[in-house]
């Protein structure tokens, strides 16, 4: 995919870019085939993701269910995120050489499961050097606003940094933090819910608000997304991750390939491994 001049320029007004017929129709059959397994803690490698926040008989079916990274954990999953197209459009979006992975999301919302709070996704990014984010969010399902599809607030890249949500998952008021921004900020709100065909892509970036509300339809609304970072990124020397910052060497700032890939460079590089 080659971006556009006017694809670049709405991504700078807006803060995020829809990209239809982004996942082939077979890819996201068997995309949606693989959730079930994971959800049930069948992986296909034998490794567990990083976070499995919904679990089958101890979890609310009320929640929307979540896995983090599950590309270690299943390989048609780790085909879509580290797709190199993916490090290449969020490259050139956000003015880096190169993207690595930080991390992917497998969202799974059934009828009936609640929001996520809406939220800027570099208030989580103290624990990396920049901390930026751009992501790639991808819908296995056609999206509708009553089926909890993902929401944007348009041009809220350009808000400040707020700190990081108090209610993630499943909140009262989804919109509560993002608002709270907004009037104390003085800011405009004019939120944009993504309904698109499944297949389809939208890349946001980092400080962008986003979030989505509960299913209230009949349909299912399951995503895979790839949260990208700068090639060039480090661990922070002090600032922790309590999940992702087990991966730092002792006394070693950089970050190991083989749990945070690069996935394109403008040079051509891409993680040895990926091409195998």
């Amino acid at each position: 995919m080659i971006l556009s001049e006017a694809q670049c320029n709405q991504f700078a007004a807006d803060g995020f870019l829809i990209v239809e017929n982004f996942i082939d129709p077979a890819t996201v059959e068997s995309l949606r085939s693989r959730f079930e397994k994971l959800f049930n803690g069948e992986f296909e490698t034998g490794i567990q993701p990083d976070e499995w926040n919904w679990r089958e008989g101890r979890d609310s079916n009320t929640l929307t269910r979540q896995i983090c990274n599950g590309w270690k954990s299943d390989n048609t999953i780790a085909a879509t995120v580290l797709r190199c197209d993916i490090g290449e459009i969020c490259s050139r979006l956000r003015g880096w050489r190169g993207a690595r992975i930080n991390q992917d999301n497998v969202i799974w919302k059934p009828p009936g499961a609640g929001a996520l709070g809406f939220h800027q996704d570099e208030s989580y990014q103290s624990w990396i050097v920049p901390a930026e984010m751009m992501t790639c969010w991808m819908t296995l399902d056609d999206t509708l606003a009553s089926q909890g599809t993902i929401e944007y607030v348009r041009g809220s890249q350009h808000w400040p940094l707020a700190e990081p949500i108090r209610q993630f998952h499943a909140p009262d008021d989804p919109l509560a933090d993002m608002t709270a921004q907004a009037v104390r900020d003085g800011k405009p709100v004019e939120l944009v819910p993504v309904e698109v065909p499944a297949g389809s892509a939208v890349f946001h970036h980092g400080r962008t608000w986003h979030g989505s509300r509960a299913n209230a339809g009949a349909g299912m609304r399951r995503s895979v997304v790839a949260h990208c970072m700068s090639s060039d990124a480090t661990f922070h020397p002090q600032n922790t991750s309590p999940v992702y910052s087990r991966y730092k060497r002792h006394g070693d700032n950089t970050m190991e390939e083989s749990y945070f890939p690069v996935i394109w460079h403008q040079s051509g590089y891409r993680s040895a491994w990926l091409c195998g």
